[in-house]
């Protein structure tokens, strides 16, 4: 049982983590000679720069948006620093395409290609994939919401599928434990005890408000959601999606922010799925991957008390 609630999230990197706080994030990466690289800069939220952005359900699709974007960059910075991407001579068209446009601006492009790419990939797989495979099934269907439901239910198996094939990818296992080490920091930040890894090694590695469980929240609500539209024609009910999508995340937001303030038989209940499906997404960390997790999570935390509840 925790004493508070933090809004500080985190996101597993190569050999690394991210922080993010209300203020700040930190990335923290173990560098091949075993040193620690720390990064921590400020962070101006789009929530702050306009009240809009602050408005239930709007603020979901913001933070997502927000969350995807510095996530990807903390990716690339990890991929370097612990040297994943090794220094090559650049070859004569790298050469022009820095003297034509500029490291940076190159650099901008390959972010902006990455988080185009993140957000398409998700969208194929979760939103064209079971609209294609339930409107070839619309004559054993029979009506519209039969259709919804078994589009639905598409859409949660290639989740589970997806999340059971990625687990099983050699590469991510060791991401997947630095997931769990910064699951368990912040359970023990919560729990108000010193951040030591002795004390963060003996808290669980599944934390009820992760970004996994936030997912599942936004499969459950997309069937809900989707279910009110009946039409026959599959490429008009995949354009309503993509325009209802940010409803879906909005409403997934809100439902994870509440849920998450309560900790009762009933909100454990609606959890539950999200909590068990990080069975597949962290691992039990070592002891260095701990001492990544610390490192990323002190920076971030404010020097105001109760600024960063949940």
């Amino acid at each position: 049982m925790t004493n508070k609630k933090t809004s500080i999230g985190g996101q597993a990197l190569i050999e690394g983590i991210l922080m993010l706080g209300p203020k700040r994030y930190a990335i923290a990466v173990r560098k091949p000679d075993s040193e620690i690289d720390l990064k921590v800069e400020e962070f101006n939220s789009l929530k702050n720069k306009n009240k809009l952005f602050k408005a239930p359900f709007i603020r979901g699709m913001i933070g997502l948006f927000e969350s995807m974007k510095l996530g990807i960059s903390a990716l690339n910075h990890s991929a370097g620093i612990a040297g994943e991407v090794e220094d090559e001579e650049p070859t004569g068209f790298d050469k022009w395409l820095i003297d034509k446009f500029g490291s940076e601006k190159i650099e901008r492009f390959i972010m902006t290609c990455a988080t185009v790419l993140g957000t398409i990939i998700p969208i194929v797989l979760f939103i064209f994939l079971p609209t294609l495979l339930a409107g070839s099934l619309d004559r054993l269907a029979g009506s519209g919401i039969v259709r919804n439901l078994i589009e639905g239910l598409f859409r949660i198996i290639i989740f589970i599928i997806f999340m059971c094939s990625v687990s099983q990818m050699k590469d991510l296992k060791r991401v997947f434990a630095y997931h769990g080490a910064e699951h368990k920091t912040i359970f023990c930040y919560e729990s108000g005890k010193e951040l030591s890894v002795e004390n963060v090694r003996e808290y669980a590695k599944e934390h009820p408000r992760c970004g996994t469980s936030f997912l599942f929240s936004v499969m459950i609500i997309s069937v809900l959601v989707f279910s009110v539209i009946s039409w026959s024609n599959p490429y008009i009910r995949i354009l309503l999606r993509l325009i209802l999508l940010p409803v879906v995340v909005g409403i997934s937001y809100e439902a994870n922010r509440l849920i998450g303030r309560f900790d009762n038989p009933f909100t454990r209940f609606l959890r539950a799925p999200g909590v068990w499906f990080q069975k597949l997404t962290t691992n039990e960390p070592d002891d260095s991957m701990i001492e990544i997790a610390i490192a990323a999570l002190k920076p971030v935390i404010p020097e105001s008390p109760g600024t960063d509840e949940w």
